[in-house]
Parts: C-alpha cells; structure tokens; sequence
C-alpha cells in the first residue's frame, strides 16, 4: 500500500447534519412534492424512490442549504448509525431530513470509491464504536468528520469503484428482472382466473367467448370449476410454539420478521442445534415448493421455497405444504398474493398490539378449483416464470458473494486494479 494515504474525512469531505425539528414539521409533508430522505428510505445502501414525505416548492426553496446532489452519500443520524447510501442522478434535487448527515467529496475522492469504502463491515462497525448514546447510537457532524479514511490515487479509485458497482449494476438487473416475472405471473393469474379469460377448448378467451358460468360463494365462475377450502386441497399447518435456544452452530431459526417482500432474511436469523432442528421438523417440515406467510407482525408476507436443500426452521409462519400436490404451488401462492387474498387476510387479523392470524382462518380460506386441464396448462407456464426467477435469485446470491468478497480486498490494496498496458 506504498500509493495509499489516510486522511481524516473532515480533510476529504462535507459533512452536514439535517435540518432542525424546527424548520421542517410533519404538517409541511406533501404527496408527490420534493422527496426528503429519511432512515427507512435506504435499503441495501441506496435510497428507494418514494413520494411521501416531501415538500412544496416554497418549502424546498427555504431548506435549499439541505438539498442533495448526485454522488452526495447520506448517513444516519440515529439508530442505524452505520447504514449510508449514495445519491443517484434521478434524486439529485432531493432533500435529506433532520435525521440525516449529508456527506459530499473533495476532489481528492472518488464518490463512488467512498461509498464503498464505507460499506465495508469493518468500517461500518468503527462508526458503531464511536457513537454515542446508552439506549439508541448516535452521530453528529464532528464524530463522522472524524472517521479516518485509507485511500488510493484518484485513477486506482475509479477503477476500483467501477468494478464493484458493474456487480451492483447486475444485481440490481437481476432485481428489476425479477420484479418484471413476479408482475408477469400475476398478470397471467388474474387473466385466467379472475378475468376467467383462460383458453377455452378453440383457444379463445373463455368468458368473454361466451363459456358458461355458474354462480359459487366467491362469485360467478366457469362450469365445472368448484369452491373448496385451503386445507381441503392442501395441507396448513404454523411453524414451532417454542423458542429454541441460540446456537453457535447448527440451522437457522426463520421467524415472521425475517420474511421480507424480496424474500427470506437469513443473514439476520439466528442458528439453533440440530436436536431442535429435528424437534421442528416433526411438526412443520418445510419443503421444495412450499409456500410460508407470515402470520403475525406483517401479516401477509410469502415466499414461495425453491430451495433444492432446506436447512432452516420456521416459527410464527404459516406453512401450506403445496410440496404434497404440485399441481397447487404456483396457483396457490399467486391466488394469496392476489386481491382476493390480501382482503381475506386484512379481515381475518386477530391482536390489539400487534395484528396476527389464526393457523384457523388460513385453513378455512376459500380457494377456486380450477379444472385440472386449466390448472395443469397454467402450471407449466407459470413454473417457468418462477424457475427463471429462482436462477436469478442464484445469480443474486453469487454475484453479492463474490461483491463482499472483493471489498475488503481491493479497499485495502491486496488486489490492485490496473488499466490495460499499465504496468505492475
């Protein structure tokens, strides 16, 4: 690391802290005005795009001294104090709240280069160290401003920031390819068994070819088809009652809180012995092509398990075992995930605190059965939606391996990136 230096990044950046209480209240939040970025809009160390809080063009004009710029990283100020994200080009413009600190390069640092150098586990957990605060962690300008920063040449830092955000690029392709798949398949479900615009026998739209409908409990629907329970066509059954106890090594214990809307949060659930593991399994075995939701907290989160090996446990989690009629998997998951399904649920939930379901009201849950032709047709094309979708999770996984993998290394000089010619 004979090139490298070590600064402290009070020498290499701006830092600024949010605007006071004061000169922004919730009554000036708007719909649909300037974003202000706040906490719970980073994810993964960028700023989702939202439309709520944000403020007039009066409002923005008064806190300009707060507005972003493309390349400007924020931070937390409280809590989450070592969670940061970079500004895009479509944010620039944007406004960060009084919960937020504002860092913007010198021209002795790459944007880029910073940001990922302060995504780096290490970094992230000195920034921890130095907080303050006994209850909740805090920062404020003067304890970032004195976060020390090892950096290389200009050129070697655009190198290296290059090669690491082409790997986010791909992740985030794959993410957005995925998304496009999930609305694709639900697409094609409401088509077919909402619409009930399915192919008929001649390969025309069914309803709308004049097919014959007859009246059911869930409304009108085609000839032959039925209503029947959830548990009539497959079994449901919840995950563990007991709390098993953390273990240093063994399987992951997934709860409620680790089913996310992109999917299940491993790195965040703890591991438990194996004696419970099997203890578990006795009762709520998890399988290839089972679907499980979340029954208390954020009633209604899925994950449909394409997992070849399963090696975790479930707990607060409804588990419809699809794994024991294939036909079911795909059209069951999509059927909870529809309207129709997210309204049963929202007028199931049980709890004052906190909202739940009964193991109860899912097995009761009305379903539409399908002809088995239809049903069969519709399984073969929505199974390779969620096939292609599955190879990209993979995808996913390895790329922000070999990501992860990368950033310390090449952060701390042990892998140089050079340029075609350039010599070592």
């Amino acid at each position: 690391m004979n090139e490298w230096k070590e600064d402290k990044l009070s020498n290499l950046a701006e830092v600024q802290t949010g605007p006071f209480g004061s000169q922004l209240k919730n009554e000036q939040y708007i719909t649909g005005g300037t974003p202000v970025v706040t906490v719970e809009h980073i994810k993964d160390f960028l700023i989702e795009d939202f439309t709520y809080p944000s403020v007039t063009d009066e409002d923005k004009n008064t806190l300009k001294r707060y507005i972003l710029k493309s390349g400007d990283i924020v931070f937390s100020r409280v809590g989450s104090v070592d969670l940061s994200a970079l500004v895009k080009e479509h944010q620039d413009g944007w406004l960060f709240s009084s919960r937020m600190l504002r860092v913007r390069v010198k021209e002795k640092l790459d944007t880029q280069f910073l940001s990922y150098y302060l995504r780096q586990s290490t970094i992230r957990q000195f920034i921890l160290n130095i907080s303050v605060g006994s209850t909740m962690p805090s920062i404020n300008t003067e304890i970032l401003k004195s976060l020390p920063i090892v950096y290389c040449s200009l050129k070697e830092q655009k190198r290296i920031a290059d090669v690491l955000s082409c790997l986010d690029a791909k992740i985030e392709n794959l993410r957005h390819q995925n998304e496009t798949l999930e609305t694709i398949a639900q697409t094609l479900f409401k088509h077919w068994f909402i619409d009930f615009e399915f192919p008929n026998d001649d390969g025309k739209p069914y309803k709308s070819s004049g097919g014959a409908m007859v009246a059911s409990e869930l409304g009108d629907i085609p000839e032959g088809w039925g209503v029947g329970k959830m548990q009539n066509i497959i079994e449901v059954r919840d995950g563990t009652h007991d709390s098993p106890k953390q273990s240093d090594k063994g399987f992951k214990l997934i709860t409620s809180k680790h089913l996310k809307k992109e999917g299940i949060d491993f790195d965040s659930a703890y591991l438990i012995s194996e004696n419970d593991y099997v203890e578990i399994n006795k009762r709520s075995k998890v399988e290839t092509f089972d679907i499980l939701l979340s029954m208390i907290g954020t009633v209604g989160l899925l994950y449909f398990v394409q997992e070849k090996v399963i090696n975790f446990g479930i707990k607060n989690i409804g588990l419809f075992k699809t794994s024991q009629n294939l036909n079911y998997s795909e059209y069951i998951y999509l059927f909870i995930k529809s309207n129709y399904g997210e309204t049963y649920l929202k007028t199931r939930l049980a709890g004052t605190t906190q909202s739940y379901v009964t193991l109860g009201a899912l097995r009761d849950m009305p379903l539409i059965v399908p002809s088995s032709r239809i049903l069969s047709q519709f399984k073969q094309i929505a199974k390779s939606i969620f096939d292609k979708d599955y190879f990209n999770q993979q995808q996913v996984q390895t790329l922000t391996k070999t990501r992860d993998t990368l950033l310390p290394k090449l952060m701390s000089g042990e892998i140089r990136i050079q340029s075609v010619g350039e010599e070592q």
